[in-house]
């Protein structure tokens, strides 16, 4: 067979495999922003099930009971099948504890991205960690900077954004397969990847999978320390929200050959949130105080 025929196979092929844009295509970056922004408006918070598996430096695994509210709040209780509970941390965005049963300390300082990746070990700031346990993705500050938008050919738009300090961002933004006959500025969106770079420095690369819709969460009668009791409810966080959410989220750090799998088992939007969820319970463990370089 000729390479010129072989050539012409292959192509052939790859256009065959081409999946073709929306009839009514986002017109530029900032729309495709928009329509994500409104597809995960309703979504303030979400409460999970999940397991955490670990494939860097360190290996381990653990079942995750996590809440994550936006802007920046995160609470991960960590458990083990083999050392059983691993730890428990809270961040409310300015403010960081972590109960590290494994070695015995109770760690508090700053919610900075290195203090939050002491349990999850994906250094990124509690915002960007939020954005994308929530489905969506975090968006660099790119006003009267350079954006582009371009079709795939593989069921998504690429797009990408500059921003300051030398740094730029890529997302992976598919129409909903149910809204791709609908006019652009009422089409549903879902995250499928998000790199960002500083100085040509990967940051982090983001790529979230398994998207299907979440429950509404439900009001609960609890007592001060979020317990069942009574008949008073904590309200729901949010508005109704039945949203598509990733149920996979793989996030690796190359430059600190750091690698994370999120799985959620069981998800709902806008869980009710009482005072004590992301206020830490201090132990008898001695307390340190920590910063990103200790």
């Amino acid at each position: 067979m000729s390479r010129t025929l072989v050539l012409a196979l292959v192509a052939a092929g790859s256009t065959a495999c081409s999946v073709p844009p929306p009839g009514s295509q986002m017109p530029n970056a900032q729309a495709a922003i928009d329509r994500l922004r409104a597809t995960t408006s309703c979504g303030n918070a979400v409460q999970a099930e999940a397991t955490i598996d670990h494939f860097g430096k360190e290996r381990f695994r653990a079942n995750l009971m996590l809440f994550a509210a936006r802007p920046a709040r995160v609470r991960l209780d960590a458990m083990s099948s083999f050392v059983g509970t691993v730890g428990t941390l809270w961040s409310d965005g300015d403010r960081f504890a972590f109960d590290d049963r494994k070695n015995n300390r109770f760690l508090v300082g700053p919610s900075s991205a290195c203090n939050i990746a002491r349990l999850t070990r994906v250094p990124v700031p509690g915002s960007v960690l939020v954005d994308l346990l929530r489905g969506s993705a975090p968006i660099l500050k790119h006003e009267s900077q350079p954006t582009t938008i371009a079709w795939s050919g593989s069921g998504y738009y690429v797009v990408t954004l500059a921003s300051t300090r030398d740094a730029r961002e890529e997302l992976h933004i598919a129409p909903h397969p149910d809204d791709f006959g609908k006019p652009w500025s009422e089409q549903r969106v879902r995250v499928l990847d998000v790199q960002v770079w500083q100085q040509d420095i990967l940051l982090y690369h983001a790529e979230l999978g398994g998207h299907a819709p979440a429950p509404m969460a439900q009001e609960k009668p609890v007592d001060a320390e979020g317990q069942a009791l009574g008949e008073t409810p904590v309200p729901v966080s949010g508005p109704v929200c039945t949203a598509d959410i990733a149920r996979t989220l793989h996030v690796t750090v190359p430059a600190l050959d750091e690698d994370v799998i999120f799985r959620y088992d069981k998800v709902t939007w806008n869980p009710p949130l009482p005072p004590s969820t992301f206020l830490p319970v201090p132990t008898n463990a001695p307390m340190f105080e920590v910063k990103c370089d200790e």
